[in-house]
């Protein structure tokens, strides 16, 4: 039950406040560690070793510290579990940050290019400067899909296997690899591990999340054709909103496996599917040329419209997530 309660009051927090910017983050902490020992130890021989041990030591050491203070509050009573897993849930969960950024670059973009280039800087590793408002627009729409799994289904899968601890480990391993996890000659050894770790953790919410997308839409287009059916009193409406989700899941399978990474492209390729559009291509990194393959192959013009749907298919996806493991706790305690 307490597991439970702390899921439902974090997710509840999220979905009000979004990010907690102006509180003591957790993860900022972690960035900052991380910072240093890559300041420190991000140079000589050996940085392989040296960059495998730092993230190892820093999983470990956020994960044991998290699992220490949930034994020590646990002793001082159920409520103070409960409250110390609601702020881990709050502060771990970002869905309700990236929507809020996502909307503000197609609503800066459609300022103006400069501003749209200055907006979807914030949430983008890749280099802005020269993206044209379709490449600002395919960017932020790459990275609403990506970061629902990194933010809201890998966080809340792991705590559903590994509870409190587990979500805050994976947390760590996501920002190693947010910070160092790069193919450029800085990072290349020294972020190799972090990289490959950070795999591993997101093989199967990946595609977990692009298979929740998939259902998302379905749901979304069955309702919608529902209303409509009942609204004209009649079949027809309801069989023109069909959503093929098999089609769809053959497109996941096709392109998911052709991205750079061996998880992003997968919930990338949900959301080319859904929203028939084409995402990837060359990009720069850090000065960088990286030529990605592309998802999908419909090279239309994305407007504010598929932005919506896109947020509408992310909201359904992280409810469909957080009622997985809402009953899967309350399975385990009753």
């Amino acid at each position: 039950m307490i597991k439970l309660l702390s899921l439902l009051l974090g997710w509840g927090l999220d979905l009000l406040f979004g990010d907690p910017v102006r509180l003591p983050h957790p993860i900022v902490w972690i960035g900052r560690a991380i910072a240093f020992c890559e300041h420190h130890f991000n140079k000589g021989r050996h940085r392989r070793l040296k960059g495998a041990v730092v993230a190892v030591f820093l999983i470990l050491s956020v994960g044991l510290l998290t699992w220490l203070l949930c034994r020590g509050l646990s002793a001082v009573g159920s409520w103070a579990s409960v409250l110390f897993g609601t702020l881990v849930v709050f502060y771990c969960l970002a869905g309700t940050t990236l929507i809020r950024e996502v909307k503000a670059v197609f609503e800066a973009v459609d300022r103006s290019l400069d501003e749209g280039r200055r907006q979807v800087a914030r949430i983008v590793g890749r280099d802005t400067s020269e993206l044209s408002a379709q490449e600002v627009r395919t960017a932020a729409l790459e990275t609403l899909a990506e970061n629902l799994s990194d933010g809201v289904i890998a966080p809340l899968f792991w705590l559903l296997l590994l509870g409190v601890p587990g979500m805050m480990a994976y947390k760590t391993v996501n920002t190693l690899d947010s910070m160092i996890g790069y193919r450029t000659e800085r990072y290349r050894d020294f972020g190799c591990w972090a990289a490959h770790i950070d795999d591993v953790a997101n093989f199967l919410p990946a595609r977990l999340t692009a298979l929740l997308m998939l259902l998302g839409e379905k749901l979304i287009m069955t309702s919608r054709g529902f209303v409509a059916a009942v609204c004209r009193s009649g079949r027809a409406a309801a069989a023109s909103s069909s959503f093929s989700f098999c089609s769809s899941l053959k497109f996941v399978r096709r392109y998911g496996r052709q991205h750079a990474s061996p998880n992003s492209g997968y919930p990338e390729a949900a959301l080319a599917a859904i929203l028939d559009c084409r995402f990837g291509g060359p990009h720069n990194y850090f000065g960088q040329r990286f030529d990605k393959p592309f998802i999908g192959h419909n090279d239309r013009q994305l407007a504010t419209a598929d932005m919506r749907q896109a947020v509408k298919v992310n909201r359904m996806a992280e409810v469909l997530m957080v009622l997985l493991v809402a009953s899967a706790f309350g399975l385990l305690s009753s």
